[in-house]
């Protein structure tokens, strides 16, 4: 199966998405009901990572997919799809917000390496946009390797960087 096959799949039976995302959300409501103040201990803060996973994951998928599409496709926003591109995103913004507001999300295990895949897809992005607007690649006699080594130590400077500045 193709990620076209997929989204046609998907667009066919839209009720699997709406279902997804609504047990997720129910979920998130109902042990932040019966926890209480109790988020932050296991098995609590561990049922939370899982949701936060489950809905981040294709969160983050869609956002990756829509700068995909504006940036390099130059695709309308008239073509937006709600349902593949739009609700992956609010319901993943809903969910930590709701979250956010029973526990800090330091006491959710795992929760920092969803922030650190979400700054490599967007150094990367940020990178293969320059090389696609500055035709890099097909200026220069330079083998291919090159560039990827070069993209590769662009990522890891950056992200070195990036946690230098933070602290």
């Amino acid at each position: 199966m193709t990620l076209q096959q997929f989204f046609e799949w998907v667009q066919l039976k839209p009720m699997f998405i709406l279902y997804y995302f609504g047990l997720f959300f129910l979920l998130t409501l109902l042990i932040c009901a019966v926890a209480g103040k109790d988020l932050q201990m296991p098995p609590w803060n561990t049922f939370l990572s899982g949701i936060i996973y489950a809905v981040c994951i294709p969160g983050i998928f869609s956002i990756t997919l829509n700068v995909y599409f504006f940036l390099f496709e130059k695709r309308s926003i008239l073509e937006t799809d709600l349902l593949l591109q739009v609700l992956p995103v609010f319901m993943m913004i809903l969910t930590l917000y709701i979250i956010k507001r029973n526990v800090d999300l330091d006491y959710i295990p795992g929760f920092d390496r969803l922030g650190n895949l979400m700054w490599i897809i967007g150094i990367v992005f940020s990178l293969m946009w320059v090389i696609d607007r500055t035709h890099l690649y097909a200026i220069s006699f330079v083998p291919f390797y090159y560039v990827l080594l070069f993209l590769i130590g662009a990522i890891v400077i950056m992200r070195f960087s990036f946690k230098k500045m933070i602290r």
